[in-house]
Order: structure tokens, then C-alpha cells, then sequence
């Protein structure tokens, strides 16, 4: 389904936010089923793209609310109301719904859908953005393009690279404990200029 098909016009801000929680294009292939879940306002100046919500953040309607999202706060050096606020900061997944469990382990991959049919779409209605998050591989590759590094943590290394528009992080699930530990550049270079950039933004 393309945006054209779903959207013949511009509408609303507030129209474009209802049509998008009551999207129900995959619920036949979520096993919670369809659920967007989002923050998301015009007056946002940082942005958020990460990779999929989670079963809490689904059932609370409440993005990156879990371990990875305390640990994504704590990169940022931010509070629960500071990240929440709207107004502040929107949070727009690659993947809008709980896409289920992977028998590995771990989630799923965020569907390849949702981006495509939505994305473009929802960033026109955010002009005030000066920062865009992008957290983990799958964000990361579609905006990044061939941009990106050879793997993750050649592209996080290249923060500086990505500047203005972007900054790339991986995603702070627990999973990635290993890899902050075998990277501690990322602790005292990537994260330090992270805190600062967002904090300059938000005046906080």
C-alpha cells in the first residue's frame, strides 16, 4: 500500500496521527496484533527512530518503556518526564507494532512496511526537528544508505560524520552489554557529544 493510496492529500496533523494508531495494514501477521506505537508532535525537535516496540511498550502503549529504554534515558542523561514529553521529543520505530518473538531469541525484525507507508509522510509534519536519533541496524540502514560503515560499530564510530541531521547509536538492549564493554570510546567520546548536543537542543 503506498502513502498516496492511504493519503490522497495533506491533511491534519491530528488526522495523520489518528489514521495512523488505527493502522491495521500487518495485524493479520503480528501476533498481538496491530498496535502503533509512537510520540509524536509538531513542536518536536529531536527525533527518535528506533527498531520496534517491545511487549511492555505495547501494552502500555509507551515507547522504549523497559530496561532498554532506562538505559537509552541514561545515554541521553535524561528523566522519564523529559523523554516523555512530546513536545520535546517524538519517537517514531522502523516498526510500528510488537512484531513477535524470534525463536533465537530475542524480537523479531521490525516489518520492512512500515517505513515505506509511513514515514515520509509523518517527518513532514515535524519541522522543528534538529536531531535525529537513529538507534540500531535497521534505522540506521535505511537512512544512512550507503553511507553507512561496513558493520555498526564502524558507523557509530563515525557519529561525527552524520552530522547535522543524524546520530547513530545501537540499540541499548542488554544484548549489546558485550559490545559497550569491548568499545569504551563509546562511553567517553560518542556519548559525552551526545549529551551535550541533546541538552543544547532541549535547554535543558
Amino acid at each position: 500500500m503506498k502513502n498516496d493510496t492511504l493519503f490522497p492529500g495533506k491533511i491534519s496533523f491530528e488526522k495523520h496521527l489518528e489514521n495512523l494508531r488505527a493502522c491495521q495494514n500487518c495485524a493479520l501477521t503480528l501476533p498481538l496484533g496491530a498496535n502503533p506505537i509512537i510520540q509524536l508532535s509538531p513542536k518536536a525537535k529531536i527525533l527518535i527512530i528506533g527498531q520496534a516496540p517491545g511487549t511492555k511498550a505495547h501494552y502500555t502503549n509507551r515507547p522504549f518503556n523497559d530496561p532498554s529504554g532506562d538505559r537509552l534515558r541514561e545515554w541521553l542523561s535524561l528523566s522519564r518526564d523529559q523523554f516523555y514529553d512530546e513536545k520535546e521529543i517524538a519517537i517514531m520505530p522502523m516498526g510500528f507494532c510488537y512484531p513477535g518473538r524470534n525463536p533465537k531469541g530475542g524480537d523479531l525484525p521490525p516489518l520492512s512496511c512500515c517505513a515505506p507507508l509511513w514515514h515520509v509522510r509523518t517527518l513532514s509534519y515535524l519541522p522543528q526537528l534538529q536531531l535525529i536519533l537513529l538507534v540500531g541496524q535497521y534505522s540506521q540502514q535505511y537512512y544512512l544508505g550507503n553511507k553507512r560503515k561496513k558493520n555498526l560499530t564502524e558507523t557509530v564510530k563515525s557519529w561525527k560524520e552524520y552530522f547535522p541531521t543524524y546520530f547513530p547509536l545501537p540499540h541499548p538492549s542488554w544484548r549489546n552489554n558485550g559490545w559497550c564493554r569491548s568499545n569504551p570510546w563509546f562511553e567517553t567520546e560518542v556519548l559525552s557529544d551526545l549529551r551535550v548536543r541533546v541538552h543544547s537542543i532541549l535547554q535543558f
